[in-house]
């Protein structure tokens, strides 16, 4: 793991807070972009810590020139608020999760946890907020217009995959989905893993993006909030 802030205490307690509960390993420290990019390429860590007001080149910068060269790296953005515009920004750089900086210890660590585990924890952010939902699917799918669609072509979804993929696209979490289509939670879960998989997607908002890519799910203008279709 590598940390990416240029308050030495901050730093130190979180160092100390993710070695202490003995599940993970700090294998560098940087005060700023640059330094955190050139240790990312030298030591290629699993997961980054990145504080997005860093000195020179800020934490959405950084994290997007990482991702570029080392996709397999997952990112965590921490921020001392939390703000619409900032987490719109950090979904575009491809980070795994975006928290306040006043988290728990005990937070935090769940929040790594999760993230080298390969969970895309960000999309929770995305799903409590509608109007940031629907400000990332409707740009990428105005970029979509406009590029080359290069992609495989993916194994057909079934009508059911389609409807919780627009439920997904619509906001509502896997429960809203469970009670509207009157299936069980774990159903949801199953044909959650079975869309990813078949669109080769690593998130719901990836496996979204591809949908709406390929016309199998229409996006209006505005998006209802949770439990609002």
């Amino acid at each position: 793991m590598l940390i990416v802030d240029d308050h030495p205490l901050f730093l130190r307690g979180v160092r100390t807070t993710l070695e202490d509960s003995g599940e993970f390993q700090v294998v560098g420290e940087a005060p700023d972009g640059q330094r955190a990019i050139m240790l990312a390429e030298q030591l290629l860590p699993d997961v980054i810590l990145i504080d997005i007001n860093l000195p020179g080149m800020n934490g959405l910068e950084v994290s997007r020139v990482i991702k570029r060269r080392q996709p397999q790296s997952n990112i965590i953005i921490l921020s001392v608020y939390e703000d619409d515009e900032q987490l719109f920004n950090a979904i575009k750089a491809g980070a795994a999760a975006y928290s306040p900086k006043d988290i728990s210890p005990e937070r935090l660590v769940d929040i790594v946890r999760q993230v080298a585990r390969g969970n895309y924890i960000i999309n929770d952010n995305v799903l409590s907020k509608p109007t940031v939902a629907s400000r990332v699917l409707n740009q990428f799918r105005e970029l979509s217009t406009t590029e080359n669609d290069n992609e495989p072509i993916f194994a057909p979804l079934t009508p059911r995959e389609v409807e919780i993929l627009d439920c997904i696209a619509r906001g509502n979490s896997n429960k809203e989905i469970a009670r509207s289509l009157s299936i069980s939670d774990q159903t949801v879960k199953n044909h959650i893993t079975s869309i990813l998989k078949k669109l080769n997607a690593n998130d719901r908002t990836q496996a979204v993006i591809t949908a709406l890519r390929h016309g199998w799910i229409k996006m209006s203008s505005d998006i209802s909030g949770p439990g609002h279709p």
